[in-house]
């Protein structure tokens, strides 16, 4: 698979973004990718995840490469990140606006967390056609499902481009990330963990099926 650059991006704060940029990180390191995490958000809050994770385990050996940045250096740091990294995830700003935008026009992939929520559902749209208008393949993920949940189904009936995927409402994402780490990390064989895993894999298909077509478009012009 050739580097890809994902976008975290979801108008309405609260969603959960850093939750998903965080934990997809690490189960892609964990699998022995080169991942590297940028946060434009300036909340921050994957910031003060990964400054936790240092004093943890140590500066260097976090497994992932974490930069901090403005939106506007966003463009020029990815193009230095792409030389050495197999995946690059950007946590974007609750907006979108220019910052929020350029993470996103950035991207090989969007990434969209989506609470089942009518607010939630309202606010996706902004981002969902910013991405159409850029050409970008998306992915909805349904985060902070309630078991039996009523609502959850009839909030996927609402969303295009929806993952397989979903994550749980559970304590253990949030705990993990107070503690510097992430659910595959505390506990590997959780209900927690096993969702994320089987997102990051949703993913990575979709990217590996992403190479094959640009392979193949690439075959279609030389012959």
């Amino acid at each position: 698979m050739s580097e890809k650059v994902i976008t975290i991006a979801q108008q309405k704060g609260g969603a959960g973004k850093t939750t998903v940029a965080a934990h997809l990180a690490i189960a892609w390191s964990q699998r022995g990718k080169r991942v590297a995490v940028v946060d434009i958000d300036p909340q921050g809050s994957l910031t003060h995840w990964h400054k936790i994770r240092e004093e943890r385990f140590g500066e260097g050996y976090t497994g992932v490469t974490f930069t901090a940045l403005s939106g506007w250096r966003v463009g020029s740091e990815i193009a230095r990140l792409r030389r050495n990294h197999d995946i690059i995830i950007i946590d974007s700003p609750p907006h979108t606006e220019t910052e929020a935008r350029t993470a996103i026009r950035s991207a090989d992939m969007i990434i969209v967390p989506v609470q089942p929520s009518p607010t939630d559902l309202w606010a996706t749209k902004a981002t969902l056609d910013l991405a159409k208008a850029e050409n970008i393949p998306v992915r909805v993920v349904l985060n902070r499902v309630s078991a039996n949940s009523k609502l959850a189904p009839a909030i996927a009936k609402e969303l295009p481009d929806l993952a397989k995927s979903t994550l749980g409402n559970r304590v253990l994402f949030a705990a993990a990330l107070m503690e510097g780490r992430c659910a595959t990390e505390v506990a590997p064989s959780s209900p927690a963990a096993l969702e994320v895993k089987a997102l990051a894999e949703e993913i990575s298909r979709m990217l590996k099926a992403m190479d094959k077509s640009e392979e193949s478009d690439e075959e279609k012009l030389s012959a």
